[in-house]
């Protein structure tokens, strides 16, 4: 009996261990053979051996996809607008010639930009990156940009320039402290010198301003560099551009993003310094700029005047004036005009001649000065019914005064 009920026992493990076998060899064969099964799992072995594959797939449910949006991030390349087409400059196009440092060069990017589509205007960079007012031993502005106008024949100089100018400056033979008193007498007298070798060729100015800088120290001489700029420009008969406010936020304070032309968010500088200039913040300086360059080349378009010349510029009258515009006025409207209280006619109609009209309430008062009669009991009536004219013949009665007892 015994050895029965352990032949039993011998016989129902042998089963159990060949259908664990089984089982653990299906499901091997399923996940190498089913990629889409073996991440499907059967729950038991009655699932595996019991229910087909494809029935479990179509009872699993399906994942649906994520919605995904796509933000607009601030790029350093895009300017928020497309490129104008580039156009076959004329041969008598008009020169913009852009000095200065390397910010000078970003400007002549950005006015190349804004020029693209204009024949009649050439954009031509001729700045040294490294150069200043301070360093004049390097690259001394005031005499080398004579014989770069020479060469260009400019019809405006736009300068830029004064981020190189952090440094000590060498006054005779002592080296003075940047924006020292003497340093800074120096430094008005070499740009002075420097607007004064544009003008004296008889070539319209614009000087463009510095923009703000990430370090506070370098800011702050910006600020005081914009000041002499401005002076020595506007005391030469040129213009001088002031961007400042356009790379800083609303309380003054450094941005590296900010609105680009159009209002869209861009990325303005670039690195960490927050120095120079992205493509849209170059975009953004030569905006600036063009204010002034519209009226001295005349590429302005006023709105409701007309299309420009076939160079883009506007059409010259002899002398280098602009025609002006053929604009259709209207002639003022006089306040003692006839029928202003309650005329039937508009304006504009024409007069016929005819019988006097007697003059209104309103002619009267503002041609001779004579005031309507008050009407009786209204809050103007002090004459118990007298008009103001006879008013003043009418003495008070003495009869009549009360006299206020103390």
């Amino acid at each position: 009996m015994n050895l029965r009920h352990t032949a039993l026992r011998k016989t129902s493990a042998r089963t159990i261990s060949i259908f664990f076998t089984i089982a653990v060899a299906l499901a091997f064969l399923g996940s190498a053979v089913a990629p889409g099964f073996a991440q499907d799992r059967p729950r038991s072995l009655f699932d595996l051996l019991f229910r087909p594959g494809k029935q479990r797939e179509a009872e699993a449910p399906r994942k649906q996809p994520r919605a995904t949006i796509k933000r607009r991030t601030p790029s350093s390349n895009d300017t928020g607008v497309p490129a104008p087409e580039a156009v076959a400059k004329a041969e008598d196009a008009r020169v913009v010639l852009v000095v200065g440092d390397f910010l000078a060069s970003g400007l002549a990017e950005g006015l190349e930009s804004a020029y693209l589509a204009v024949p009649g205007v050439r954009v031509v960079a001729r700045a040294s990156g490294s150069s200043g007012i301070v360093r004049d031993d390097h690259y001394d502005w005031p005499a080398e940009i004579g014989p770069i106008i020479e060469a260009e024949k400019p019809a405006v100089v736009v300068i830029m320039l004064g981020a190189n100018d952090r440094q000590e400056m060498r006054v005779g033979d002592v080296r003075e402290p940047k924006r020292s008193e003497n340093w800074m007498k120096e430094y008005e007298r070499r740009a002075t010198n420097l607007a004064k070798a544009v003008r004296d060729r008889n070539i319209p100015l614009v000087w463009v301003g510095m923009p703000s800088f990430k370090n506070s120290t370098m800011a702050s001489d910006m600020l005081a560099y914009n000041d002499v700029y401005r002076s020595v420009s506007e005391a030469a008969g040129g213009a001088f551009v002031d961007i400042w406010d356009g790379f800083v936020d609303e309380n003054g304070a450094f941005v590296t993003t900010g609105p680009d032309i159009n209002g869209n968010p861009v990325k303005l500088r670039s690195g960490e310094n927050g120095i120079n200039l992205t493509r849209p913040g170059k975009r953004k300086v030569a905006f600036y700029a063009e204010k002034p360059l519209e009226k001295i080349l005349g590429t302005a378009k006023p709105a409701q005047i007309g299309a420009l010349g076939p160079n883009g510029l506007a059409p010259q009258l002899p002398g280098g004036v602009s025609s002006p515009a053929d604009i259709e006025r209207t002639v003022p409207i006089s306040l003692t005009d006839p029928e202003l209280d309650g005329g039937q006619e508009l304006l504009g109609a024409t007069f016929v001649p005819g019988a006097a009209k007697s003059q209104t309430a309103a002619e009267k008062l503002t041609k001779e000065g004579i005031a309507p009669s008050p009407v009786a009991g209204r809050a103007d009536d002090f004459g118990n019914g007298i008009a103001p004219e006879s008013a003043a013949e009418v003495k008070p009665d003495a009869d009549k005064t009360t006299a206020i007892a103390n």
